[in-house]
């Protein structure tokens, strides 16, 4: 109990310290934003810095940090450590420098800006890396909340009967103006999922001894050996550092009525989302007990571990508050991945978004595709697993990508020295954590072990290595540059 009390401090002093010198490294400024210098009514509308937090939260939040958190956990309390390391070092930097970025562009999806700083190829990879990536999420963040209802009510209302319904509502969620809907509701949800949140820790916390929350340990307690890496940082990235959230800060970006509104609603929403993950993660191993039988509940699927450990700690009326606000969770992070994915759409055809029937147009045929996968993992014992392991890679890959970015911008910008490596280091790290991942996974090349780690680690090095003569280039022209703009040799300027 005591290690989880320190990395929720962490946290706090993550947000309270490192996210300053995040935002002083970017240094916003008091440029108008695109809510401000757009606001088309639809898209680019000024919200209040406190909503803009809660729909941002909730817009990241998703199954991810509550799923992945518990798959985590099988792992072992190992697992705190990567999701308060995760999150401060990698997952907040990425969230605020991917919105920022978009602010400063109007509003870009996070693959025009990898056009702008990375390449047109990186642009066209990143568009299909996108669309992708929003579409499974939208597919598994209806199968789960379905999943979670199915349970919650009669027979009749069963897991196809939500699915049409989540689905219905997506369709609105996507196609009506951000403050219509999102901005009404989300942040009802938003102070929800927090209270929620806090009555579980808050049952596992005062349980007088029922439950133990263990010392965190870098012991693998996986019960089937699978390895810590590079499994456990894809199966936890809602929680720590998620591409996923690359698609929805620029979402926010066109909301915020301030640059200084960034580090609050950006950096502060993916410290929330991991005080949610470490929750979550910490009431998987303290329920069950052991990892095993967490890996057993797991089984069963994910929804089941939820439903049980919120009645099991609640009982049965706290219980089923606190499913609702899980179910609420996915629903709110599945219509915006809809809605990032129509945007980006939008990008590539360039089709004005103002009129409803373009956005019908970009609307249908992608809930056309979520209702196809969403169908896919209803039919196949292990659908909703198959889908969650591409989202997971698809999101890491894309994460690793926006981090580049990122360190693209800062180069450009003149943050050669601490600023750019603030972005670098997890940058690699993240090369190092996809790579490595697909080709040791059974869904990807399924090479061994020692060869996949060697080939991981040797690419995240060969970037930094790019990394590094990009920056010593930089380097260079700025000291001529410096070198030029001083007098000769003998002139003094006061003469």
């Amino acid at each position: 109990m005591i290690s989880l009390l320190i990395a929720f401090a962490v946290l706090l002093l993550g947000y309270l310290l490192y996210s300053r010198v995040t935002e002083k490294i970017f240094a916003p400024d008091g440029r108008k934003t695109p809510a401000v210098e757009v606001n088309d009514g639809v898209d680019c509308v000024p919200m209040k810095t406190w909503k803009a937090f809660l729909v941002q939260l909730l817009n990241i939040a998703g199954t991810g940090p509550i799923f992945g958190a518990l798959m985590g956990a099988a792992f072992g309390p190992v697992v705190f450590l990567w999701i308060v390391f995760g999150s401060i070092l990698g997952g907040a930097v990425h969230d605020y420098m991917s919105g920022m970025i978009s602010s400063r562009h109007r509003g870009a999806s996070i693959a025009e800006l990898s056009g702008t700083y990375l390449g047109s190829a990186a642009k066209w990879i990143m568009r299909i890396f996108s669309v992708v990536l929003l579409v499974l999420c939208g597919a598994v963040f209806v199968t789960s909340p379905a999943g979670l209802l199915d349970k919650l009510t009669p027979a009749p209302l069963n897991g196809t009967f939500w699915s049409v319904v989540i689905l219905a509502y997506y369709l609105l969620a996507t196609l009506l103006p951000i403050d219509k809907l999102i901005g009404r509701l989300y942040p009802v949800f938003g102070v929800l999922l927090i209270v929620m949140a806090a009555a579980v820790i808050g049952g596992i916390l005062f349980s007088v001894g029922k439950y133990q929350i263990p010392e965190i340990s870098l012991q693998n307690l996986h019960p089937n050996g699978t390895p810590v890496w590079p499994y456990m940082f894809m199966t936890v990235a809602c929680g720590a550092v998620s591409g996923f959230h690359a698609t929805q800060s620029p979402m926010m970006a066109k909301c915020i009525q301030s640059e200084k509104d960034g580090r609050k609603v950006f950096g502060g929403a993916m410290i929330a989302e991991s005080v949610i993950a470490l929750v979550w993660a910490a009431a998987g191993v303290a329920f069950y007990g052991t990892t095993q039988l967490l890996s057993d509940a797991l089984a069963n699927g994910a929804s089941n571990v939820v439903y049980e450990i919120s009645t099991g700690v609640l009982g049965t009326v706290g219980g089923i508050l606190a499913v609702v606000g899980v179910i609420v969770c996915p629903i709110t992070s599945g219509d915006t991945a809809f809605r990032s994915a129509r945007l980006i759409l939008a990008e590539i055809f360039r089709l004005d978004q103002k009129k409803i029937k373009n956005r019908l147009l970009l609307t249908i045929p992608l809930l056309s595709v979520g209702g196809l996968l969403t169908w896919f993992a209803a039919v196949n014992d292990n659908g909703f697993q198959t889908i969650w392991r591409y989202f997971s890679w698809s999101n890491q890959t894309l994460a690793m990508i926006a981090l580049w970015v990122a360190t693209a911008y800062l180069i450009k910008k003149g943050k050669y020295r601490f600023g750019s490596l603030m972005t670098a280091i997890p940058a690699a790290f993240m090369t190092a954590v996809s790579l490595t991942y697909i080709l040791m996974a059974k869904e990807g090349l399924k090479l061994g072990r020692t060869a996949s780690y060697a080939i991981g680690a040797a690419a995240a090095a060969v970037l930094l290595a790019v990394y590094s003569a990009a920056l010593f280039k930089k380097l260079r022209e700025s000291t001529r540059k410096d070198q030029r703009a001083l007098p000769p040799a003998g002139i003094h300027l006061n003469s």
